[in-house]
This record gives C-alpha cells, structure tokens and sequence, in this order.
C-alpha cells in the first residue's frame, strides 16, 4: 500500500477548482472579450455554461495604453462604488518576462527539455526493473475473470496493461476504448503510490476520484490503456468516446496537449495550463503584452495539429520529482511557480510526453495522437494568469475534437443550429428583453417579454395551489447578521450587494432561504403543523463578475421558483417523490427528457452520519417509486456538505443538458436557526426536534429557463405561453372594424390578439405575422363577416379553414388550459 507523504513546502498555495473530475486553476475574476461584434455576442450557450472562468478582453494591448486599461479595468469585477481602471503598481505580480519575446517557431528550448526528460527516464527505468511482476488476474463488469493473453501467457503486474486485456477480448475493442475505469482489489507489494507520483494533490487534472480516500486501492481511478496495472483488479471497464463521459474528458485532456504542442511548434509560446471542458478544450499561453492569437492563426493550428495526429505519437507516463519537475520546465516561470506551490517536498508528481511536449499532468490519456481523427480551433480569448487582472495577461485557444470525423461535421451543424437558436438573438428580434449599461446584468422585460415572465410564474402558482404550498413574500434587503447566522457572509459576501444604513451593515438577499427560516421560527410549531411548504417568488441579486455576464442566463437580478419545505425525518420521502412529481408535470409540458443522480454524502459532510444515511434512503426510496429500480444513478459524494440531493438533469430539443430543476435536504440552516417543532411526546429530552428543511425548484431561475426555453423552441413559443398568438387579417380595409370586435372578444378571454391595419396586401399581412411567430392568423373576407366567422391558419401556414369567432375562442381556451 502507498505511503503517505507529508507536505514540507511553505509556500503560498494556488487556488484549485474542483470540477467533476479534473482540477482546473481557479479564474475568478476573468472577463469576456470586449466586443461588439454580433457572432461573438450569439456565441452558443453550451460552451458559455462550459466556461464560468472564462475570457478577458479580445485584445492584449500594452496595460500602459490608458483606453486599454480603462476598458480592462471595467471588466470582470464584481459592481462597486470604486469600479474603475486599478492605478497601484502590479509589476511584482507579473512572472511571465522575457520568457517569450516574439513568434519562434521551434525554439531551442524544447530540444533541451527533451534531452532533461531522457536522462529522467533513464532513472525511472533503472527503478522500473528492480520491480517483481507476479501473477495478476482482471475482472470484467460481466463477471468474466481473465489472466492469461490468447497466447496462454499469464497477465502479470508492472507488465499487463488494460490494452492488452482488451485484445484478449477483441482487437477492436481495445482500439475503440479511450481510457480504463480501474478498481483495485489489491497493489502488489513493491507498488507505492507515492513512489508513482499518485499521492498528493492533482496538479492540473485529477483523474482519479474527487475524494480519494486513504484506501485508494478501493475507488476506481481512470487509468492509461498503456499503463501496465499493478495489482489485481475486481474491475476493469474499458470507456468508449461515444458512450462515457470520462471517456469524452480524457480523449479531449489528451487533445489539449495537441494544441499544446503545436502552439509550441507555430509560435515558441510559453504554456500554462489546458483542461479539458464539458464540450472540448483550450490551452492558456504566455505571448507577451504585444502579441496575440488571431483567427487567421487558426488554419495554421489545426494543420500542425492535423500532423501530430497522423504521426500516432505515444503519449508516455513519466513520474519526476519536484526537483526534476523544475528542470524540466526551467524557463517557464508559469509552470515552475504551479511546481513550487503545489508539490510537496520530497515528493514525487507526474508529466506527460507526446512528441516533443512534455507537460505537467496527472492525465489520463489516449494511447496515441493518431486517436484524433478531427479537430477544430473554435475560437480565441485573452486571459490572465490565475484570473487575476493584476498578473500576466495569457491568450487562450479553444478546440474541439472527435476521433472521427463525421462527428466533428454533426457538431458543426449543431452549433450552428444553436447559434440560430440563441435566446440573445431570438429576443432582440421579438422585442423580449433588453438591456442596458447603466445596470448591467439586470434585463429591462419589454411588454411581450413580460408577457412570457409572467405566465412562467403563473404556470407555476397554478401548481403550487393544487399541490398545498403556501406563497410567502419576504424583504429583499437585511442586515448581515441575518447572513452570518445562515453562514452565506463567510463564503458568499463578495457575491452580496451590501452597504451601510445607520452604521450597520446590509445586504440584498441573494436567495430566500434564512427569510424563510425566520418565518418558521416566528411561531411554535407542532409536528401536526407539517410539513409546511413555503413558496416565494422574491426578488434576488447577486453581485456577479462583469465578464460573467451571460444573456439570461448568468444575470445580477432574477427570481426563483423558490420553495423551502419543513417536514419531519419520517415525511422526507413523501415530500422528495412530491417534488419529483412537481419536476415531471413540468417538464413534460416544456416537452423535455430528464435524469435523475442522487448525490451523497462528502467527505467534508456535516452532521449526524446515521441522519444522512437514512436521509440517503429515503430520498432512494422516493427515487425508486418514481423512476423505477435502475431509472436513476448515484454520484457518490457529490451531495453539499449540509445535506444529500437529486440533481436533475433535463434535456432540450438540441439534447443539451441544463440543470434546472433540484432537490436538495438541508440538515444545517434548522441548527444555525435553532429550529425546531414539538413532537407531542412527553418523554423528558424528546420534546422538540428539529425539522428537516427541503429546498427545492422546478424552474431554477425564471430568467434562465426562459433562455432555455427560447432556445428549446427556438421562439416558436407554444400557444398557452405565446406572446403574440393572434393575429387578425382583413383583406380589405372595410372589414377592419370586424376584425377590431374579433380582436376585442379574444382581449375580454385573456388572449393576446391584435388586427394588421397596414397597407400591405392581406398575403403579405399573413407572411409577416407567421415570421414574427403569431401562433394564428385569422383572415377575414366578406364570407367571414356575413358569416361571423374567421377563416384559420397557422404559423406553420396551414389552412385550418373556416370558423365561428366563439368555437375558435373556446378553441383557444381549450389550448391554453392544456398548456399547448
């Protein structure tokens, strides 16, 4: 078993953000690019749900240009009284320097390091065969146990790797798997885990489990198909691209370290850090203050990158330690201060090689380049290094990948398809919403847009009625002691707009939950009281980056579908599978798919672990009732540390995933406000208990679901959420005052109707009523009027022919209360 190292270094650490299973660097602080241009304002929503930690300005213009600077400063900062250009001096935190002074292709230096990383090598093969391969066996998920190659020769450890498992299966199964999913029974004797660079903290991407426990030979950690195993195994998966999500990951991490060579081999730039995302990859670089990436540089990356991959460089695994680790990458103060900060003295991490790149990484990786059979740089940002606007400014590049090419060709149409379909673009064009610099981040709702705000909190009130939650209305500013008590000051202040009144500090609420908690705590409650639902449509703001600023859906003002329920421990399941009700109601009527994931408790959870434990259950419990045995997933340890949750994951019309709609128990804000019901008994100690409190929302964030929504329906918005439904056509201006009492009979039913009074020919009328989205148009002729009739089309330019004004207002009727 491995050892455990101890962490000698002193040194002031980098902040790491753990994401689902790579750490990447933290970039609070990073900004858009400042641009005005129409494409890079429509940019698509999934790779901006992608990259929260994102672009600064499109430009690297000397900071000494003052216009520059000013527009910098602007950016990427969270609102206050002071916003503005920074004015101290920043020098110290600028490492970068002379390390890159112009484009060098193939600069000398990355000969010597790869002459460094030989003579390492060397050394860890002279320890490599001091090492006893002994007898190993593997487990297949099917059960099937294997130990010998199709030759009859025995799988031994520090020798057998997961490829060579697969070709006893089937040679194209070992081609077509990405990365293994090892779990461990057992290491072998001489295998040390901190002696293989696996102990400590990850770098850059952490492979391995988000909380790996001091067992680690009992998780399964993601593992190079090449790497020889080294124990044996109670399972082996081998992860497909198409099939796996850690499969996807790993193939676009290796892909990354494509771009990373051939930025080295076009430009000489200095690398810093490039994470796979959820839909691709970037790689950030030090180009100095004058030069930037443009996108004229884009045809010569993936050419080079094209090259690399036709060349099937190895990808090789090399453990260094810190003192080699710093000569390898001597000369790149990025790497070397990562280097310095996060490992330990006396301890040992990991590089990676393919061709002439070698980069610091825990990996895994895909056997070899020749795996990328596509590839495409999407698109170019500024950023800086660590997010912070003070240190050096970097230039990233974004790629994606595919390892075939028919995928990169859906993908492309996809994306153009979602830029199509932007909500951005969608509502600029039907006069939704607008927005405006002198409150950024808040939208301005324009007659129509409201129209659809509205009937989204109306959708929902009409649940809540039938479905016994009580609406509450709650201030919108308090006083931070209200957000120390609940905990939020701690950890979300900066997020908070606060401000003095009489001395004392205030804040906006950037959510409900402690209101809701004084409202509980108002009166005694007794066990029969629950559980109560409390539902409030308050208000929030939140003081989000300027360049985190997205849209609708990553805003300053909104408001939530937020509910808090109070039951008690034996009502827990009841209300999760209420809840879950709620969830399908709703988004079977948006006509989106779902999964479910029930995330348990962290390592760093608080509370009583028997209380979590039966929580688990029951939310399992409720889980399997609703959603059968196997209609969900479990995402161990990824519940919050206050309590266990079900994350919801829906699916548009473009099979995007958004995470909407959640589940969450809270076993901590009952405590931190002293909570508690009387339970009826009179056993002395058993008086009172303390609720548990379920948050929960269907549609998260008003101002977020209707971009998803937009964006699911493209602005073809069904009838009962429409905001132009009818729209009435003369065909000649005699009938115009028809038409305006037909108008009037749909305004009296709540519809939204108006009458084209315009000189265009009544065909014209009709065309542009169905561009601007009008769900009918009702064409009126002398028929019609004799008649007292409409004659029906629709926005698709159906003919639905003739009828009487009242069927079609009960017609009408009938389409809204059905939500269609």
């Amino acid at each position: 078993m491995g050892k455990k190292s101890k962490d000698s270094s002193n040194q002031e650490e980098i902040t790491l953000q753990k994401t689902a299973k790579f750490s990447v660097l933290e970039l609070a602080g990073i900004t858009q690019p400042f641009t005005t241009n129409d494409d890079a304002a429509a940019e698509q929503q999934q790779q901006q749900q992608q990259q929260q930690q994102d672009d600064t300005n499109d430009s690297a213009s000397n900071s000494n240009n003052n216009k520059e600077s000013q527009k910098e400063g602007l950016q990427g900062r969270r609102a206050k009284a002071s916003t503005g250009p920074r004015m101290d001096d920043t020098t110290t935190n600028l490492i970068g320097g002379n390390s890159f002074e112009s484009r060098t292709p193939n600069p000398e230096w990355i000969k010597a390091r790869e002459e460094t990383y030989a003579k390492i090598a060397t050394r860890r093969q002279e320890e490599l065969a001091k090492k006893v391969p002994v007898p190993i066996k593997v487990v297949m998920p099917d059960g099937n146990v294997f130990d010998k190659t199709k030759d009859g020769v025995s799988f031994m450890a520090w020798k057998t790797s997961p490829y060579d498992v697969a070709c006893v299966i089937s040679q194209g199964l070992a081609d077509a798997a990405v990365v293994a999913r090892v779990t461990y029974e057992n290491y072998v004797e001489d295998y040390d885990l901190g002696e293989d660079g696996m102990e400590g903290e990850d770098l850059l991407a952490d492979a391995m489990e988000k909380d790996v426990d001091e067992n680690a030979a009992a998780k399964a950690v993601l593992w190079d198909l090449t790497r020889p195993l080294v124990g044996n195994v109670a399972k082996l998966e081998l992860l497909k691209f198409e099939s796996d999500a850690d499969a996807k990951t790993v193939f676009w991490h290796s892909s990354a370290h494509m771009l990373g060579e051939a930025l080295e081999h076009l430009f000489g730039c200095r690398l810093t850090i490039g994470p796979p995302l959820k839909g691709g990859f970037y790689y950030d670089s030090y180009m100095g203050t004058k030069d930037a990436f443009k996108e004229e540089d884009y045809t010569p990356v993936e050419q080079e990158v094209q090259k690399i991959a036709k060349s099937k460089q190895k990808f090789d695994r090399l453990v260094v330690t810190k003192e080699e680790a710093l000569e390898l990458f001597a000369g790149n103060p990025f790497k070397e201060q990562i280097i310095k900060t996060k490992v330990p003295d006396g301890t040992r991490t990991t590089v990676y090689k393919c061709g002439d790149l070698i980069d610091l990484c825990r990996g895994p990786h895909v056997p070899h380049t020749g795996r990328v059979k596509a590839f495409a740089a999407t698109r170019h940002s500024a950023t800086s290094w660590l997010g912070d606007t003070d240190n050096d400014s970097l230039q990233r590049i974004y790629g994606i990948s595919f390892p075939d090419k028919k995928m990169l060709k859906v993908w492309t149409e996809n994306q153009e398809l979602a830029k199509a379909r932007d909500h951005r673009r969608i509502a600029a064009k039907q006069e939704l919403i607008m927005f405006h610099d002198l409150s950024p981040g808040s939208a301005f709702w324009l007659p129509r847009g409201a129209r659809i705000y509205n009937k989204l909190i109306e959708f929902i009130k009409q649940h809540y009625w039938k479905r016994g939650y009580d609406e509450i209305i709650t201030p919108n500013i308090y006083n931070l002691d209200l957000w120390h008590q609940s905990g939020h000051a701690l950890h979300y202040q900066d997020a908070m707009f606060s401000f003095e009144v009489e001395g004392q500090k205030w804040a906006m609420k950037p959510m409900n939950c402690p209101g809701h908690c004084l409202m509980f705590a108002n009166s005694i409650r007794s066990y029969r009281d629950l559980p109560l639902r409390f539902a409030d449509f308050g208000v929030l703001h939140r003081n989000e980056l300027s360049g985190a600023l997205t849209g609708l859906t990553r805003v300053r003002r909104f408001q939530q579908d937020d509910a808090h329920i109070y039951c008690r421990e034996d009502q827990i399941e009841q209300e999760v599978l209420g809840a879950l009700d709620f969830m399908k109601d709703v988004y079977d009527t948006f006509g989106m798919t779902y999964k479910l994931e029930l995330s348990t408790r962290p390592k760093k959870a608080l509370g009583d672990i028997a209380l979590w434990d039966r929580a688990e259950q029951a939310l399992a419990n409720a889980m399997d009732k609703f959603a059968g045995k196997g209609g969900w997933r479990v995402n161990p340890g990824d519940g919050a540390f206050y309590g266990p949750k079900i994350d919801i994951k829906v699916m548009d019309a473009m099979e995007r995933v958004h995470q909407c709609a959640t589940v969450q128990l809270d076993f901590q804000l009952p405590i931190r406000f002293d909570l508690k019901y009387n339970t009826g008994s009179k056993e002395k100690g058993k008086e009172f208990e303390r609720p548990v409190m379920v948050h929960r929302a269907m549609l998260g964030s008003v101002e977020r679901m209707f971009a998803v929504l937009c964006e699911h329906w493209g602005g073809k918005w069904p009838f009962w959420i429409s905001p132009r439904q009818v729209m009435v056509v003369p065909v000649h201006a005699e009938f115009n005052s028809y038409c305006e009492a037909v108008k009037e009979k749909l305004h009296d039913n709540s519809f939204y109707a108006e009458v084209d009074v315009s000189k265009a020919t009544f065909q014209k009328k009709v065309r542009n009523a169905q561009v601007d989205q009008y769900n009918f148009q009702l064409v009126v002729g002398q028929n019609e009027v004799d008649n007292g009739t409409v004659n029906i089309r629709t926005r698709e330019n159906k003919v639905e022919g003739e009828m009487k004004v009242d069927d079609f207002v009960e017609m009408c009727k009938k389409l809204r209360a059905e939500h269609k």
